[in-house]
This record gives C-alpha cells, sequence and structure tokens, in this order.
C-alpha cells in the first residue's frame, strides 16, 4: 500500500510536555504535519522528510506516525486544523509557511513546532541563533531572492517593461516580500503590478486584469493558495500568453516556463534531523533557524518555444534543470 495513502494514527498518546523529550524505549512519537496542501500535491517533499528519518534510525509505524492535516490552498483551515492536531495528542508539529506556523504558534506554547519552509521566521521567533519559546525549523529565503527572480524573468523576456506579481496578501509573510519586489523594481527600472490573490476564484481575473494593464510577464507568489492551484496557474500564464516564473519546480513540471527558489525537498529532509534532536532532549528554542543551502535554477525550454521567446544561452548555461 502506498504509505502517504495509509498514514494513520496508530495510538491515542499524550503529548510530552516541551523539554522532556528524552528517548523512551519502546515509545511510538506521534507526528502533527500542518501542511498547505495535500499529501498527493506535496509526495515530494514528504517523501524526503520520511527519509531524512529514516536516515535517523526512525522506522514510520514502529517509533513514529504522522497525523496529516492540510488546508488545502484555504488559510483560514489552519486554526481548526491545529486544534485537531492538539486533539489528538501529537509530541510535536511539522509546519510549512507563515500562516500554519502562526496558527500552531497561537494553539501550543508547550507543544515543539519546527518548520520546513518559513519565509521571514522573525515574525515568529526572537532571533535565527536563539528563537525561544517552542518554535525552531527552516527559512525558505523567499524575501531576499525576490530581486533574483525579477532579474531572471527580465533575461528571460528581453525589453519587459510592466510585471504583475500575484500575492495572498493576508498571509503575512508577503508584506516583506512585496517591499522588497518594488525595491527591486526601482533598482532594475521596470514597474510591478501588485494582485492580491486570496482564493482561487480570484485568479482568472487576477490574470485578466494583468493583461488589461499591459503587463508583460509575471511572478507568481508561493502561498497555499498558489500551491494548491498550481496546475491551474500554470494553465492561465498560458492562456493569457504571459511568461511567468515561479517559486518552485512543481510548477515547471506542469509546464511552467521558469522557477528560481530553494530545493524544498532538501529543507524538508533537514526537518527530520531537527525532530529528531527534539525527541532526544533538545529545546527547540535553543536550536537556531537555519538558512537554505540549496537553489535551483529550472527551465521548460518547450513553453519558451510555445510563447516565442528564445533562451539566452548564458540563462541556459546557468540552470539546474532543463526540461523539453
Amino acid at each position: 500500500m502506498n504509505r502517504r495513502d495509509t498514514i494513520v494514527a496508530l495510538l491515542a498518546l499524550g503529548a510530552t510536555p516541551l523539554g522532556a523529550f528524552a528517548q523512551q524505549p519502546g515509545k511510538v512519537w506521534r507526528i502533527g504535519m500542518l501542511e498547505t496542501i495535500s499529501m498527493s500535491l506535496n509526495a515530494a517533499n514528504l517523501d524526503a522528510f520520511l527519509n531524512g528519518m529514516q536516515e535517523l534510525g526512525y522506522v514510520e509505524g514502529r517509533n513514529f506516525v504522522i497525523d496529516y492535516r492540510s488546508a488545502d490552498g484555504h488559510d483560514e483551515r489552519f486554526p481548526d486544523l491545529a486544534a485537531e492536531l492538539l486533539r489528538g495528542k501529537v509530541d510535536l508539529i511539522v509546519t510549512r509557511g507563515t500562516p500554519a506556523t502562526q496558527a500552531a504558534k497561537k494553539a501550543t506554547a508547550t507543544i515543539p513546532v519546527v518548520t520546513t519552509a518559513i519565509g521571514d521566521p522573525l515574525l515568529l521567533v526572537t532571533s535565527f541563533a536563539r528563537p525561544g519559546g517552542n518554535i525552531t525549523g527552516l527559512s525558505s529565503f523567499t524575501t531576499e531572492l525576490q530581486t533574483k527572480r525579477i532579474e531572471l524573468i527580465r533575461e528571460m523576456v528581453p525589453g519587459v517593461a510592466r510585471i504583475a506579481v500575484l500575492m495572498n496578501m493576508v498571509n503575512a509573510a508577503f508584506q516583506p516580500q512585496w517591499k522588497e519586489t518594488e525595491r527591486a523594481a526601482r533598482s532594475l527600472g521596470v514597474e510591478v503590478q501588485l494582485f492580491d490573490v486570496r482564493r482561487a476564484e480570484d485568479l482568472e481575473r487576477a490574470f485578466e486584469a494583468a493583461v488589461k494593464q499591459r503587463a508583460n510577464a509575471l511572478v507568481v507568489g508561493q502561498d497555499g493558495v498558489t500551491q494548491a492551484n498550481g496546475k491551474h496557474i500554470v494553465a492561465l500564464a498560458v492562456k493569457y500568453r504571459l511568461p511567468a516564473i515561479y517559486f518552485s519546480s512543481e510548477y515547471i513540471d506542469d509546464g511552467g516556463l521558469i522557477s528560481y527558489g530553494v530545493n524544498y525537498p532538501d529543507l524538508y529532509r533537514r526537518a527530520a534531523s531537527y525532530v529528531d534532536k527534539i525527541l532526544k532532549g533538545a529545546k527547540p528554542g535553543d536550536l537556531p533557524i537555519e538558512q537554505p543551502t540549496k537553489f535551483d535554477l529550472i527551465i521548460n525550454r518547450k513553453t519558451a518555444k510555445a510563447l516565442g521567446l528564445r533562451i539566452p544561452p548564458a540563462l541556459l548555461a546557468r540552470a539546474d534543470r532543463v526540461i523539453g
């Protein structure tokens, strides 16, 4: 049976107080996962986390089980999902993104929280070196990479003057990202237009408005809404012939043009080491938040051809992977 489809709660175990997680013989740890998208859409990242756990000597179903909860692109669901995990008496919660981590923080001050990827950790912790409280994990470095994405889409689309940007401004992580986007645009001499997309229903209207306002390129923000609707966004970019740059490789595998960002499976694999340390007794607030170390530039040659774009040879040479 497929392990992603059959992860179930095996034992109703009591949550362990923060800081009292020394390994216990025969203990089956219950790990809650508070995620933006379903197991099937998140398969590569989930597999990376499970492989990381296995490398550290954990066997799923023998000494740990996973309770997986997905908001499926609806961030407003996170508080209820976090409460469900607490009722299930999880020992630790693994999150992705700012809204999920905020919900976990509001739900508990005692159960450890490990974030696999968060855009701006300082929205939730006191420092990178000593986060304090019950939260630690990895940064996805999204704000700092905005300038590079603007540069790359300009290189891909010569003469671009106006770039549309899709962001869900309810997500607190996008406030600093938008400021960085505006700063980058000014320094590079291009205009950026913000399109606030908070639901799937907002996406097509945003594309229509972007084209009417003569945008000739697009930057897609990484959020639960865009993750859950990735294939739809790629299809809209094709429909409106709008060259787009994305945050992660999934979009390019679905036919997107170009992506640049951290290697998310690597972050999930590394998150397993945080889980291991905490289960062995470390306090999350004492574990420094780590920065990403792997970044991927991926280009879809077939999509570029369909859009009538010639990929600059220098850009192709820098790509970590070329599709088509």
